[in-house]
């Protein structure tokens, strides 16, 4: 096993996401309190979280909070969902449970790095890479021509990030149409498959469209809860399933009870979470659009699809990396430089940069950007 590298985005953040006053590349929608939270649960589940006995918890996740994620799902079970303590876990657990040194996996690129580096560190890995001249699109032949006989799992992330990019219908049927010919393990990650503007549509769950779909998601980024550190993996092998149970036993062992009932409740109260949180997106992404039509000399603008992040071009003096270093030490605007979405793989675009616009505050900090622009 190869040892894995430092992770170059959260060593990033460990230095600036606490210490910038506005963290405009922020990957998840605006939090809720607990109080706020609570205020949203039925009264028995209100009463179930201050009365919860603080012991060990199912590996597999709560019952009743397994049940609930099932329910995002139009084919699968409570025993096709396994939680996690987030989604990192559940990536990397996947992974090692799905590939063996003889193995072979293909991934999209650019990605967040553990989709990539996990991989590399257990076999053989190709990049595919999104297309920015087709609208950060996929081409189905490119990961075709990918394909070896040791294929074992194919990793996509839709909507994508850093670039927002939903993949086209036909283009994801394809994907699975060739994934089910030869046999290979679709491992989606749709962390931000419920978020983006108002109107948006979304793909299928690769979960329930293929029998080998492996559906990854998380309370974080759509419902805007990470404090909560509870992720799932949606699958219809329960076989799999449960290997990856076993390996999750040298993790977490299992996730913490405040969280699965807290969770409980905010799934129950999705609809209303998600349309507070689909307001927000869509209102700021009508100031980004503003933003971005005033600096066309600075920036190129390509408008996401989902989710709450998206990946500009930059096009002012200097690199993108100076330009952001510069913007945080003198006007407290976080933003996620190119850097760190390189990969080993597959060549990147070393001009872009991440901006998230999920928060509350978001344009209170366009406005910070704005005024560091005209200095």
């Amino acid at each position: 096993m190869t040892a894995l590298p430092d992770f170059r985005l959260e060593t990033y953040f460990s230095r600036w996401e606490f210490a910038a006053r506005y963290h405009l590349t922020a990957s998840d929608a605006e939090s809720l309190r607990i109080d706020e939270l609570l205020a949203l649960a039925e009264p028995a589940d209100r009463d179930a979280f201050s009365s919860l006995h603080l012991g060990y918890t199912q590996t597999y996740g709560a019952p009743a909070l397994r049940e609930a994620i099932a329910g995002l799902y139009d084919t699968r079970g409570a025993d096709d969902i396994l939680c996690f303590a987030g989604a990192e876990e559940g990536i990397y657990i996947a992974m090692r449970v799905l590939l063996g040194a003889d193995n072979h996996a293909i991934v999209i690129t650019p990605n967040y790095q553990s989709a990539e580096t996990v991989p590399l560190s257990i076999c053989e890995v190709t990049g595919v890479a999104l297309d920015p001249d087709d609208g950060w699109s996929l081409d189905i032949d490119r990961v075709a021509a990918a394909i070896r006989p040791n294929t074992r799992v194919i990793s996509i992330n839709f909507p994508h990030n850093p670039t927002g990019k939903i993949l086209e219908r036909d283009r994801y049927d394809a994907l699975v149409a060739l994934c089910r010919h030869h046999g290979i393990w679709l491992f989606s990650d749709e962390v931000y498959r419920p978020l983006g503007p108002p109107g948006t549509e979304h793909l299928p769950q690769a979960a329930d469209l293929y029998e080998r779909g492996i559906s990854l998601g998380v309370m974080s980024k759509a419902y805007g809860l990470p404090g909560l550190r509870i992720g799932w993996i949606a699958c219809a092998d329960r076989a799999l399933l449960q290997k990856m149970e076993r390996y999750k036993h040298y993790l977490s062992i299992c996730n913490a009870g405040p969280s699965e009932q807290l969770a409980l409740i905010a799934l129950k109260a999705r609809a209303t979470i998600l349309e507070r949180n689909r307001r927000i997106v869509g209102e700021n992404l009508a100031v980004l659009d503003a933003f971005f039509a005033r600096w066309p000399e600075h920036f190129a603008w390509y408008r996401p699809d989902g989710g709450c992040v998206a990946y500009p071009r930059y096009l002012g003096p200097g690199s993108v990396e100076a330009f952001a270093a510069d913007l945080v030490e003198q006007a407290g605007v976080l933003l996620l430089p190119a850097e760190h979405y390189r990969s080993e793989l597959a060549p990147t675009p070393t001009d872009r940069f991440r901006i998230g616009f999920g928060r509350a505050d978001c344009a209170e900090a366009v406005a910070a950007l704005d005024d560091y622009l005209r200095r």
